[in-house]
C-alpha cells in the first residue's frame, strides 16, 4: 500500500512511523533542515521512551513519488490553497485523500444533503481549487488529537494520544475506510471508522474556534481562559453561536458546552497553536477555524456577533504581527453587523 504524508512536521512525522512501521511504502513531503535530516537520519519518533526510526523516502518534490493508495494532508490547514498544484502527481485513479487538518475540510458539503450539497467554501477552498483537483469523491476525514513536536530536525517527540477517527463524507463503511483503519491500527494508532464524521469534526472545532483567537489575544493559557469569568464567557458566546450553525446542518454534540469548556481547562497550562504559531512568528489557522464558521453562518442567515468581534481583532493581531494572512471573505464592517443585531433580536 503507497502512503504518502504531505506535511511530514510533527503529525506527519508520527503518522509517516506508524505506517511504515505497519508495513506500508511511506512516502513523506518535506522542506528544509528537517527533510534534510530525515533524509540522512529517516525519520525518528520519541514515545514511551522509546526511539523508533523509519527509514522512508523522504523529498520535497512530489512527481518524484507517483500515484498514491493514499495521501495524508498534514499540513496547516491555510497551507494547503497554495500547494494543490504541487500534489497534482499524486493523485491517480484510485487515490484517496486523507484530508488530517484542523478546522473544516473543503469536501464539508459533499455528500451533506440538503440546500448547501456540493457547496465549496471560500474561506478555507479560494475557487474551489481542492475540490477541482483532489475531488470530493476521494475525501476521506480524519480527526487529528494526538501531539506531538519536531524538537530537532528529523526528531518527532510525542507527548500524548494517539486517536485519528476517520471517516467517509457519505457515513458509509467502505472497503478503503476500513483498509485504511486497519493499517492504521497495525501501526499502533487507534482509527475508528465513524458513520458521523462531522459530528466529531465539529467537536474538536468547536474548542479551537474560540480557544485559539483568544489564546492568540490574550497570551493566555487553556486553563487560565476557561477559569477566568471574562474569557470563559466570550468562549462560551462563541460556542453558542457555532453550536446553532453546526445543529442547523444537522450535527449533534454528545456533550454540552459547559463540559466542553472544563475538558479543555483541564488539559492545564497548554498553549494553544494558535497561540504557538504567533510567538513563532508563523501564519495563524484563523480562516480554518474561525472564518469558515462565520461564513458558515452568513449561509445559513444565523448571527455570530461575538465571532465576528473576535475574528476581527485577531485578523488585526496578525497583521499587526506582520503574519501573512489570507482574508478570503471581507472583514466584518458595522454595517455588516446591524442586521445581524436585528435577526437575533427577533
Amino acid at each position: 500500500m503507497k502512503v504518502c504524508i504531505y506535511g511530514a512536521g510533527a503529525i506527519g512525522g508520527y503518522l509517516g512511523v506508524a505506517l511504515a512501521q505497519a508495513g506500508a511504502e511511506v512516502s513523506l513531503v518535506a522542506r528544509g533542515g528537517h527533510l534534510e535530516a530525515m533524509q540522512t537520519n529517516g525519520v525518528k519518533l520519541l514515545i514511551n521512551g522509546e526511539e523508533r526510526v523509519a527509514r522512508v523516502r523522504a523529498t520535497d518534490n512530489p512527481q518524484e513519488l507517483g500515484p498514491q493508495d493514499y495521501v495524508f494532508i498534514a499540513l496547516k490547514a491555510h497551507s494547503v490553497p497554495g500547494v494543490v498544484d504541487k500534489m497534482r502527481p499524486l493523485i491517480g485513479d484510485n487515490t484517496s485523500i486523507v484530508t488530517a487538518v484542523n478546522g473544516v475540510p473543503y469536501w464539508y458539503f459533499y455528500k451533506h444533503g440538503g440546500a448547501l450539497e456540493n457547496r465549496t467554501l471560500a474561506t478555507i477552498d479560494p475557487n474551489g481549487k481542492q475540490w477541482e483537483v483532489f475531488g470530493p469523491e476521494r475525501a476521506i476525514g480524519c480527526i487529528v488529537y494526538p501531539a506531538t513536536e519536531v524538537v530537532a530536525p528529523g526528531v518527532i517527540q510525542h507527548m500524548y494520544g494517539d486517536k485519528f477517527p476517520i471517516g467517509e463524507p457519505s457515513g458509509e463503511i467502505t472497503p478503503r475506510v476500513t483498509a485504511l483503519s486497519q493499517l492504521m491500527e497495525k501501526g499502533g494508532l487507534r482509527a475508528p471508522v465513524m458513520t458521523n464524521i462531522r459530528d466529531e469534526l465539529w467537536l474538536k472545532l468547536w474548542g479551537n474556534l474560540c480557544f485559539n483567537p483568544i489564546s492568540a489575544l490574550t497570551h493566555a493559557t487553556l486553563e487560565v481562559i476557561a477559569a477566568d469569568p471574562g474569557t470563559r464567557a466570550v468562549a462560551r458566546s462563541m460556542m453558542l453561536e457555532a453550536q446553532a450553525i453546526a445543529e442547523k446542518l444537522g450535527v449533534k454534540f454528545r456533550v454540552d458546552v459547559e463540559r466542553r469548556i472544563n475538558g479543555a481547562g483541564a488539559v492545564g497550562a497548554h498553549k494553544t497553536s494558535m497561540l504557538q504559531d504567533l510567538e513563532r512568528d508563523r501564519p495563524m489557522e484563523i480562516d480554518p477555524l474561525v472564518s469558515v464558521v462565520q461564513e458558515m453562518g452568513r449561509m445559513l442567515d444565523l448571527p455570530t456577533p461575538t465571532l465576528d468581534v473576535v475574528l476581527a481583532l485577531v485578523r488585526q493581531r496578525a497583521a499587526t504581527a506582520g503574519l501573512g494572512e489570507i482574508l478570503s471573505v471581507p472583514p466584518v464592517t458595522a454595517a455588516d453587523l446591524e442586521p445581524q443585531k436585528k435577526r437575533a433580536a427577533n
